[in-house]
């Protein structure tokens, strides 16, 4: 019964955590920037996340366009998931794996 209830159910799962890219679009706003990745680093810190998927959801905000990442220079780049994988060591981001984004991260 709860099957066939759910067979109309056609949301989609988001690839990303809502509450940490809940967390960066509030710090974004209260900067009233973007963010870099010492502002992701202070957040995971303050808030007991871990980094990595802290990262992993800012990734997965890049490229399904719900966020965007621009060069210093303000320049926009596009992250592409192979590129996200490439970064990937024993499973986990590395803070030094990200630290070539030295951009920011824009709602």
């Amino acid at each position: 019964m709860v099957i066939d209830a759910l067979k109309g159910f056609d949301e989609e799962v988001p690839k990303w955590d809502i509450a940490l890219a809940a967390l960066a679009k509030e710090e974004a706003e209260k900067l009233g920037r973007g963010l870099r990745i010492a502002e992701f680093k202070r957040l995971a810190d303050e808030h007991a996340i871990r980094f990595d998927d802290i990262m992993v959801t800012m990734f997965e905000l890049v490229i399904n366009k719900e966020w965007r990442y621009e060069y210093p220079d303000g320049v926009e780049k596009n992250i592409a998931r192979d590129e996200v994988e490439k970064l990937y060591v024993g499973g986990r981001l590395a803070e030094a794996d990200v630290n070539e984004y030295v951009g920011l991260w824009l709602p």
